[in-house]
């Protein structure tokens, strides 16, 4: 082997060992939203504290930067090999610029929060989180100063969640799209009244946990590499691209709660089966952002999930399921009644129109926190008002505001902005499929969905982090992201709802 061959061989294994730490502490992280005794946080909590700051420790080693160092300098290293090698010597300078003991306070303030909201949810009180969430955010302000920022503190944690990303650009996007959104709903709401009390009829929950089930089979995901389970909130985690991880929860009185966010979740699960399993630990076997991982799921959710084409073919399935809930429910009806356009209070729950008011209303909260232009104990109030300012809706009590979301808990500040990003770039990358794959309407009408799995295989998954964001974007598209295409995309959904 050359001396090239032999560091990016020592390489590699250095990357590896600090993936098996890492994902070590995902499967910790996911037992505890799953099956983890109530009497198990505290200890649980150390114990994830003490792998994050070996993670740490092993990410910010002498040893890890000299071959870093010797790598960068090396002619003979291939494309995939010099993306990683690049990418992993940004990660370890940024890393360099933690200590292992607040690495491990984070990750304790993280445990110690999940928990709390937890115990607020089942109380419905939000007095009950505001302790563990102001201290999670005073570390999460610390951790904006140890990044470093240009203008905004708030473009910190943005630029940890979609590379660039800054205050000035949402800004921006939200301004432009608000007027179009605006008279888009006002178009929405003057259709005939949509009929969907045949979705908040009583589906049991082991019916629909099996329906779920079988649609993800069929949709591709392999489930000799991943699982499904319930949780408080649903989500996707993964321990390599050969063990992923959805969760998902269930309203007997709801049938949309948990159809959708397992055919979201499933978009999440499908990119990090896709990712190459030869790179495991390094860059190019991490997905490309958060924007672009939504992308998947909103596509897949939205895209596919809520069109009529999909539901010729999974309707009479459905059927079988749910026999006397869905009696004399033909597919235009069942289609207009998933796609009713109407200001609500649940986020997961919105139309794909409403959704983004839900994203920027967290979106203003989470800027005025890092502004120190509210606190923590401000949340609720703030969050009501916006509620009923954007959407003109009274939000009751903390459970359906400002508790719902899992993602505070977990410190994720910067987070919201990606699930729109996600949608605009899956309404851009789906007016591509639709050219590239002629016949997709046809194959999804047929339930044959393997083709468009294949694309994104393809266009999207297999890249890793070779490309940020906007790159890949324009690889696929043609171009930048242009939330154009949501607009015209939305636009014709709303046309067919008349």
């Amino acid at each position: 082997m050359s001396i090239t061959d032999n560091l990016y061989s020592d390489y590699t294994s250095q990357l590896q060992k600090i993936a098996d730490i890492k994902y070590s502490l995902a499967v910790l992280q996911w037992d505890q939203e799953t099956y983890m005794p109530k009497k198990s946080a505290a200890s649980r909590a150390k114990q994830m504290a003490t792998l994050s700051e070996l993670a740490h420790k092993e990410s910010t080693s002498e040893a890890l930067g000299n071959i870093l160092q010797q790598l960068l300098e090396q002619q003979t290293l291939s494309t995939i090999q010099r993306k990683n090698v690049e990418l992993s010597w940004q990660d370890f300078l940024k890393q360099q610029k933690y200590n292992g003991v607040f690495v491990r306070q984070m990750s304790e303030a993280v445990s110690m929060a999940f928990n709390a909201w937890m115990d607020a949810r089942k109380q419905n009180d939000f007095t009950i989180f505001e302790p563990a969430l102001s201290k999670l955010v005073a570390l999460k302000k610390q951790e904006a100063d140890i990044l470093g920022y240009e203008e905004h503190v708030y473009n910190a944690h943005l630029n940890e969640y979609e590379k660039g990303m800054t205050v000035h650009l949402l800004d921006e996007i939200f301004k432009n799209l608000q007027q179009p959104l605006k008279e888009l709903l006002q178009q929405a709401l003057s259709l005939p009244t949509i009929d969907n009390g045949f979705l908040k009829l009583n589906y049991s929950k082991q019916s629909q946990l099996e329906w779920g089930m079988q649609l993800l089979k069929e949709l591709g995901f392999d489930f000799d590499a991943g699982r499904q389970d319930i949780s408080e909130h649903p989500f996707t985690t993964n321990f390599s691209s050969n063990d992923v991880r959805l969760t998902t929860r269930i309203d007997e009185h709801d049938f949309t709660n948990m159809t959708w966010s397992c055919i979201h979740e499933l978009g999440h699960g499908l990119y990090e089966q896709g990712l190459l399993e030869d790179q495991y630990g390094l860059p190019c076997g991490e997905y490309t952002s958060l924007g672009i991982h939504e992308s998947q799921s909103r596509l897949w959710e939205n895209n596919v999930g809520r069109s009529k084409t999909f539901w010729q073919h999974y309707l009479p399935k459905l059927k079988n399921y749910f026999p006397n809930q869905l009696n004399g429910v033909d597919v235009d009806h069942f289609y207009k009644a998933i796609n009713k356009i109407e200001p609500s209070f649940i986020r997961t729950e919105a139309d794909e129109l409403t959704y983004h008011s839900h994203v920027q209303i967290r979106y203003n909260i989470e800027k005025e926190i890092f502004s120190n232009n509210c606190t923590i104990k401000d949340i609720p109030s703030i969050w009501n008002e916006q509620y009923n300012q954007l959407l003109g809706v009274i939000v009751n009590n903390d459970n359906e505001g400002c508790l719902q979301d899992v993602h505070w808990s977990h410190g994720s500040f910067g987070y919201f902005p990606t699930y729109s990003l996600g949608s605009f770039y899956a309404a851009q990358f789906y007016a591509t499929i639709q050219k590239e794959l002629p016949n997709i309407n046809e194959e999804i009408a047929n339930g044959a969905t393997k083709n468009l799995l294949n694309w994104l295989r393809n266009k999207v998954h297999k890249h890793g982090r070779m490309y940020t964001s906007n790159e890949l974007c324009e690889l696929i598209t043609g171009e930048k992201l242009n939330t154009n295409y949501f607009i015209e995309y939305i636009s014709n959904k709303i046309k067919t709802l008349q």
